[in-house]
């Protein structure tokens, strides 16, 4: 059974940032995605733990991974012609290390952020 999304009144949607970037670190695997907002989907997403990936990274799980995790990610935004994201960072997420590595490497792609 699928879950409809929440209907939100469209004064709502005005305000939303419709594209937002969540990130998650696991002391393995880094990890991308990209939700859409208004139909709480996710558009698009990257992971170090992907097959195709794996090769091409010496570890999974350090700064030069979060880096082309984001530099793959920023590509599949291009590809699908979302050309800017908003940053959603947790609580315990600063902007050092891993976080500023996928941040960067997104800007440094063309993906620009709210």
């Amino acid at each position: 059974m699928v879950i409809p999304p929440p209907v939100r009144p469209p004064r709502v949607i005005n305000f939303l940032k419709p594209y937002v970037l969540k990130m998650h670190f696991t002391n393995k695997y880094v990890s991308a995605q990209v939700i859409h907002t208004p139909t709480a989907t996710v558009s698009s997403s990257a992971s170090s733990q992907e097959k195709a990936l794996r090769s091409s990274l010496e570890t999974t799980r350090d700064v030069a991974a979060a880096a082309k995790i984001g530099k793959i990610l920023a590509e599949r935004l291009l590809v699908k012609d979302i050309p800017a994201v908003s940053v959603h960072l947790k609580r315990e997420q600063k902007y050092h290390g891993k976080v500023k590595a996928v941040i960067d490497s997104l800007r440094e792609a063309g993906v620009k952020l709210l």
